[in-house]
């Protein structure tokens, strides 16, 4: 046939190669009707342990599908499970969605550090726990915990251990203008208050090292069976906890054990973040200066916030605590006498 003589050519004529990858290409992902909902309750390299309808007598492994990607998957995640859901030994399900999160527990290495890590998700509430003495309480840790608290949306809670060492008064008395629930246990009683507190919810627990959050635990969850650490003769505690778990009460709820931590970055956080919290002055804070950092004069002469306590429509206490968490997050010490409100 000549060179370019087309029309003696037919279909048996025609060789098409096939490229590397027959399937249709498409954007539309399986929807998974018939996924199961579970809580996530532990993670361990790339592992998962999931309870099914947050029932801890349903244990599942999972990893998570190819389709999610590099989705962040945390204790506390409501998830979307298909495979194998039985929770037979050297079974795996899939992770294939995430539910949107009610709340979430976030910190970063440090003030500098851009990378967000979330310790939790959908916890109602925090409980801060300080010992009050050995080590010492660190009111700038639990500043930061309670920024952390209301730009991720949980309810704080502070938890004062060991009360058989020293009083818990004074320092009661520097959060009586957040209204923050606070709960004072002794070694040498049992935390009913504590288990009171926490039935039927879902709290994640913070602190540092040494302050007796395994021990309590440890009395709230025996099954857990955590270690728990002495603290050494420098006042410094021993990391026990190594890793997020949530352990189920016995009258229902969850409690998260996190790692103890030294440090508590709040480099997420705005203080827009914070004031929004405190609704008797989120409205105001609209009408300060663009960048208003609502610290009040001489450092923001501009702020609208005193202004709310001058008309009477919040009290003085209530700005300097505010104040204080203000100071704290951009890396400042405790309030002192820098921090005031006007009236």
């Amino acid at each position: 046939m000549a060179r370019g003589d087309w029309t003696r050519l037919d279909e048996s004529d025609v060789r098409v190669r096939p490229g590397k990858g027959t399937r249709p290409r498409s954007k539309r992902r399986p929807e998974h009707a018939d996924a199961v909902t579970a809580m996530v309750i532990g993670k361990d390299r790339g592992r998962w342990t999931c309870a099914v309808d947050a029932d801890p007598g349903r244990v599942v492994m999972a990893m998570r599908a190819r389709e999610m990607g590099r989705v962040s998957v945390v204790v506390g995640d409501i998830v979307a499970l298909v495979g194998d859901v039985s929770g037979r030994p050297d079974t795996l399900a899939r992770i294939v969605r995430v539910d949107e999160r009610t709340s979430v527990l976030r910190r970063t290495a440090d003030d500098t550090d851009p990378y967000e890590r979330v310790v939790v998700a959908n916890a109602a509430q925090l409980l801060i726990v300080t010992s009050l003495a050995d080590p010492l309480p660190r009111p700038g840790f639990i500043d930061r915990c309670l920024v952390a608290c209301y730009a991720g949306g949980l309810e704080p809670v502070l938890c004062l251990t060991k009360a058989d060492l020293a009083s818990p008064d004074s320092l009661l008395a520097g959060y009586a203008g957040l209204d923050v629930p606070a709960i004072v246990t002794r070694h040498d009683e049992e935390p009913e208050g504590l288990r009171e507190r926490l039935a039927g919810r879902i709290t994640a627990l913070v602190g540092h090292s040494g302050v007796g959050k395994s021990t309590l635990v440890n009395r709230l969850v025996p099954a857990a069976e955590l270690a728990t650490g002495d603290v050494s003769s420098v006042g410094k505690g021993r990391h026990t906890s190594v890793a997020a778990v949530a352990l189920p009460l016995a009258g229902g709820g969850w409690v998260v054990d996190t790692p103890g931590v030294r440090s508590f970055g709040l480099a997420h956080v705005t203080a827009d973040d914070i004031v929004d919290a405190f609704e008797e002055f989120a409205e105001a804070a609209e009408e300060c200066p663009p960048n208003c950092g609502h610290l009040g004069p001489p450092e923001d002469p501009g702020c609208a916030l005193d202004a709310v306590v001058s008309d009477g429509n919040a009290g003085a206490d209530r700005l300097t605590s505010l104040r204080r968490l203000l100071v704290s997050r951009a890396g400042g010490g405790n309030s002192g006498g820098d921090i005031r409100a006007e009236s």
